[in-house]
C-alpha cells in the first residue's frame, strides 16, 4: 500500500497542476514580468520579480481552476476539453474548488505582502472579473469575448503597479496592447473549434455566426486598432524608434493575417492568424524589454 501511495500521489498532484493550465498561463505570468521590468526605475529587484511571478502564477492558476469548476458541464460536451481533470473524473469539483480558492488566497497574500498592495488589488480584480463576470457571461452572450479580454489584459498592469505603486498612462497602454491583441487570437481559436462551441451551446460568434464573416470583421477591427496602440509605448517614453519600426512591421503583418482570414474563413487561415497571434505578443514584449535594457 505504501508503494502504491507513492505512485498515486505524484500522479494526483499532476492532475491538480493540470487544473492551473500552466502552458496557457505562461504568457500571463510573462506579461506581468514585462510590466514590472518596464515600470522599474533603476536596477530590477530580482526577489520582488520572483515574488511577483509566483504570486501572479498562483492567481492565474486559481482563475483557471475555478473556471473549470463552473464550466465542468460545458467541458464534458466539448471534445477539446472533455479530458480535463474534472470532466474526466480525475479531480472532484469540490476538491478543485478548494484547490482553486487556496491558490487565489496564497497568490494574493504573496503579492500584497511581498510585492505591493496595489499589485494584489489589480490581481484580485483580475480574478473576480474572470471567474464571476466573464465565466457566467459566456453562457449568455457573444459580448463575453470583449468582457473576458479585460481580465486577460490586466497582468502587465499587475507588474506595472508592483514597480511604481501607482497606475498611469503607461499602464493603460500596456493594458490596451493585450486587450486588442486577444480578440483576433480568440476568434481564430474559436473558429478552429466552432463545432465544439456549437455542441456546448455557447453563444459565441464562432457558433452563432454561420459563415464567420461578422466574427472575422470583429477580429480585423481589433487587429487594426492594435496597430496604433502598439506604437503608443514610444509616445509615453517606454520605447524608441527601433521599437516603433518593429511594432509597425509585426502589427501590419497581424492585420494582414486578419484580412486574409476575413477573405476566406478556412481552417488554414484561422490557424495562420492564431499562430501569428502566438508569435506577435512575445516579439513585442521582447522588443520593449531590449529597449529597456539598452
Amino acid at each position: 500500500m505504501g508503494a502504491l501511495a507513492l505512485v498515486v500521489a505524484p500522479r494526483r498532484a499532476l492532475h491538480f497542476l493540470e487544473l492551473t493550465k500552466p502552458r496557457l498561463n505562461t504568457l500571463v505570468v510573462a506579461s506581468a514580468g514585462v510590466g514590472y521590468w518596464l515600470g522599474t526605475v533603476g536596477p530590477v529587484d530580482l526577489m520582488v520579480t520572483l515574488h511577483l511571478l509566483l504570486g501572479t502564477a498562483l492567481v492565474a492558476g486559481s482563475a483557471a481552476a475555478l473556471n473549470q469548476v463552473y464550466e465542468r458541464d460545458i467541458d464534458r460536451r466539448m471534445a477539446r476539453t472533455r479530458a480535463r481533470p474534472i470532466p474526466a473524473n480525475r479531480v472532484t469539483p469540490s476538491d478543485a474548488r478548494v484547490f482553486g480558492a487556496g491558490l487565489g488566497v496564497a497568490g494574493l497574500l504573496e503579492l500584497a505582502v511581498l510585492v505591493h498592495p496595489l499589485a494584489a488589488t489589480v490581481a484580485l480584480a483580475t480574478l473576480l472579473s474572470y471567474v464571476w463576470i466573464y465565466t457566467p457571461l459566456k453562457r449568455r452572450t457573444d459580448w463575453a469575448t470583449l468582457v473576458g479580454a479585460v481580465p486577460g489584459a490586466l497582468p502587465p498592469v499587475i507588474g506595472w503597479s508592483a514597480a511604481r505603486g501607482s497606475l498611469g498612462m503607461e499602464a493603460l497602454v500596456l493594458f490596451g496592447i493585450v486587450f486588442f491583441w486577444q480578440v483576433p487570437h480568440f476568434h481564430a481559436l474559436s473558429w478552429l473549434y466552432r463545432d465544439d462551441y456549437v455542441r456546448a451551446g455557447l453563444p459565441l460568434l464562432a457558433a452563432a455566426d454561420a459563415d464567420g464573416r461578422r466574427m472575422a470583421r470583429h477580429a480585423l477591427g481589433h487587429a487594426a486598432a492594435l496597430l496604433p496602440v502598439s506604437l503608443a509605448p514610444a509616445a509615453v517614453g517606454l520605447a524608441g524608434t527601433a521599437y516603433l519600426a518593429l511594432a509597425a512591421l509585426i502589427g501590419l503583418l497581424y492585420v494582414l493575417l486578419a484580412v486574409l482570414f476575413l477573405r476566406q474563413r478556412s481552417e488554414l487561415r484561422a490557424r495562420a492568424l492564431f499562430v501569428g497571434s502566438l508569435v506577435y505578443l512575445p516579439v513585442l514584449w521582447s522588443a520593449l524589454l531590449i529597449e529597456r535594457m539598452a
